[in-house]
């Protein structure tokens, strides 16, 4: 359970929510949402305790397991199945189990081995304390339930696909326990049409609390039975008590509502001025002039305020500088993690204005292969073509074009040298960084801003080959349509790895290539149901 007194959270000198209160209880599947920025990932960290709020109090009872944006947080040399077996304790147990075996294995004196059947049975105990052998056997039904392959179990995390170590961090705190509170920040992401159904059916059946910030509207719809929406015009929490299609139906309803509240106050209010202005000019009427004006003037601030439209980042990419026929291209590349092969011998031509696709399951090398095509990683065989006129822009998936170090400003100019402090906060004002937001360090910003900082930095760049790895992940819906416009008309070439079919359409591409067998195809319908798959 969670329990949150009088929080105030900040992003630097920026109010984000002010004095809220609320609970997270047993049962509660809270969905949290609200345009990028608002503070929901902000939000999130505080209730699982990694920021502390400007003010107030956040109290934690039970087990919470909280899934950040950032799927790096795992020691990179951990192997899968440690990883998993750490969020009971487990992973240490067997490990002692190990050494124990391997100890009484090679005891060649009775001391020897009675010291090592001893730390067996101590660390048998703890190991069947925590579980034993069917909590391994659960861990494994969690992993393959979001579609990580028995294969990869004994890999280090470091040798995996973003989306695979995603998958992981979120398997880890399924696995953790069913009667905690889970603190979800886009479980979706990465995930394919099997292992969202999987999902799906985990979180119906979850006892404990749950708090999902996530841009699927069906796992909403399908999932919880309360909806916080943060206001961030407002800097409030809207608490609905419902589930999602109710919340969306109510929401209408009391925007139409104030709209004719507001029309029929507004008019009476008009009509009550203009009889006061009638009688304010002779002596015995002016005093019931002055107190219909107040009258009138009440109606008025009574009223609920407004509700803004909330703004939309003016999104749009870079005019492409001109280029050859054939901007990049890349032969026989080939790479490896950990002893396995995750692109072999591909070979690729990006013409001019061209569009192309690349699917694949996840760990089948398609963010390998476009941070290879963008320098950001050496092959072990084969090379990258680069040719006359190249400019390449880059957007990761994981944000690794970003200095997280960095306040958002640095971040731009550096992406866009040639900008000016004055052009350089214009750019950010259109992707909806204003005021003191530009000096915000980038560690701290949520996935969707991240995501528009990203594509910020390469709206001056004049790349005229554009390698985009999930674009779309962590937007908001109205963001998200920015993007997919400006993807769509942008006249440059585009080499582009997406889960999202509506990114597909705007994409419009030529051609197709599929990971990990490198057979490039000119692209059918046929292959769109590839799309969500991977």
């Amino acid at each position: 359970m969670i329990t949150v007194r009088g929080v105030e959270l900040r992003a630097g000198a920026r109010l984000l929510l002010s004095d809220i209160s609320l609970t997270v209880s047993p049962g509660d599947r809270i969905g949290l949402v609200g345009r990028n920025g608002a503070g929901k990932t902000t939000l999130l960290t505080a209730l699982a305790g990694r920021s502390a709020p400007a003010a107030g109090t956040v109290a934690r009872t039970g087990r919470v397991g909280f899934l950040a944006q950032d799927s790096r947080a795992a020691d990179p040399a951990v192997t899968v199945t440690d990883r998993l077996l750490s969020a009971r304790g487990l992973h240490t147990a067997l490990h002692a189990l190990r050494r124990a075996e391997t100890a009484m294995a090679a005891a060649d004196r009775p001391a020897a081995l009675e010291r090592a059947m001893t730390a067996y049975a101590r660390a048998e105990a703890a190991f069947q304390a925590g579980g034993g052998y069917a909590a391994e056997a659960e861990a494994a039904r969690v992993a393959a339930g979001l579609g990580l392959p028995e294969r990869i179990m004994a890999e280090p995390v470091g040798a995996l696909s973003g989306g695979q170590r995603r998958r992981v961090e979120l398997a880890r705190i399924l696995f953790a326990g069913t009667d905690g509170t889970l603190l979800l920040d886009e479980p979706t992401n990465h995930l394919d049409a099997d292992s969202l159904a999987w999902l799906r059916t985990f979180l119906q059946g979850h006892r404990g609390g749950l708090v999902v910030i996530s841009h699927d509207t069906d796992l909403l719809a399908d999932v919880v039975n309360r909806v916080f929406h943060l206001d961030a015009t407002r800097a409030t929490i809207d608490v609905h008590n419902t589930g999602w299609h109710t919340y969306l139906t109510r929401r209408e309803e009391d925007a139409r509502r104030q709209t004719r509240e507001r029309a029929n106050a507004e008019r009476k209010a008009a009509a009550l001025h203009t009889q006061a202005d009638r009688m304010k000019a002779r002596s015995a009427t002016a005093t019931m002039a002055r107190s219909m004006s107040r009258r009138a003037d009440r109606m008025l601030a009574e009223l609920e305020p407004a509700r803004r439209a909330e703004r939309t980042a003016r999104i749009r990419l870079p005019q492409p500088a001109p280029c050859g026929r054939m901007p990049l291209g890349a032969i026989g590349l080939s790479k490896s993690y950990g002893g396995h092969r995750v692109l072999d011998g591909v070979d690729l031509a990006v013409d001019r204005g061209s569009r192309l696709v690349v699917l694949g399951l996840n760990g089948a090398g398609k963010t390998t292969l476009l941070r290879v095509l963008a320098g950001a990683e050496r092959p072990d065989a084969g090379r990258v073509v680069h040719g006359h006129g190249l400019r390449l822009g880059y957007f990761a998936q994981e944000h690794d074009t970003l200095d997280t170090g960095r306040s958002v400003l640095e971040n731009l100019t550096l992406a866009a040298p040639g900008l000016d402090a004055g052009e350089a906060r214009r750019v950010l004002g259109a992707f909806l960084f204003t005021g003191d937001d530009a000096d915000k360090a980038a560690a701290v910003l949520s996935g969707g801003e991240k995501t528009r900082l990203a594509l910020a930095g390469l709206v001056h760049s004049g790349a005229n080959v554009l390698l985009l790895d999930e674009p779309t992940n962590n937007l908001d819906p109205a963001s998200r349509d920015e993007v997919l416009t400006a993807v769509g008309s942008y006249p440059g070439a585009i080499v582009m790895v997406t889960h999202d079919e509506g990114a597909l359409d705007a994409l419009r591409p030529d051609r197709v290539l599929l990971l990990p067998d490198a057979d490039e195809d000119l692209w059918t319908e046929d292959y769109r149901d590839l799309v969500t798959l991977g």
